[in-house]
């Protein structure tokens, strides 16, 4: 079990664009499973391994109440989506801060899964609003860019000024 560090915003290394796995191999299976154990760990509900400091495309979901329903979603890509919906969102690398999103309503998602084998699936409600989340952190964006310069700016300068007294 490894509890990994995850980066928070406004860490530049959150716009890293992640690339392509090329193979599930025992590296990916590990990141996989650290991944997990740091999700669980911070009651988070998704994971992209760029917010670990691993620029490949990895993401863990779990929205299940009870916390047993673990998902991998390796090289995903939407496929398809429809309708728009407004929610709050949240983030591991924004602690503290929530504000609301606007994503598609539904989606489907082709992935690998933690064994390399491609699948489909359709989705809505939470789990397609992580899943969107997460590919963003993949793509280089945090959930606060979708906001105002404004929220984004208040945003920084209250994140910056609780790392310099962490590290006081």
């Amino acid at each position: 079990m490894a509890i990994l560090n995850v980066l928070k915003y406004p860490d530049e290394n959150l716009h890293i664009v992640a690339e392509q796995v090329k193979e599930v191999d025992e590296e990916i299976k590990t990141l996989i499973s650290d991944m997990f154990d740091t999700m669980y760990e911070l009651n988070g509900v998704g994971l992209a391994a760029t917010q670990v400091d691993r620029h490949v495309r990895v993401v863990v979901i779990d929205v299940s109440e009870e916390r047993n329903q673990p998902q991998v979603f390796i090289n995903p890509k939407i496929i398809a989506s429809e309708g728009e919906i407004e929610g709050e969102e949240g983030c591991l690398s924004v602690p503290g801060i929530y504000d609301k999103v606007t994503r598609a309503e539904r989606i489907t998602v082709s992935a690998w899964d933690e064994n390399g084998e491609i699948f489909n699936l359709e989705t809505d409600g939470l789990l397609a609003k992580c899943i969107q989340h997460e590919i963003d952190h993949l793509n280089g964006k945090v959930f606060v860019e979708y906001l105002s310069r404004l929220k984004q700016n208040r945003i920084k300068s209250k994140l910056l000024k609780q790392a310099k007294k962490e590290f006081a």
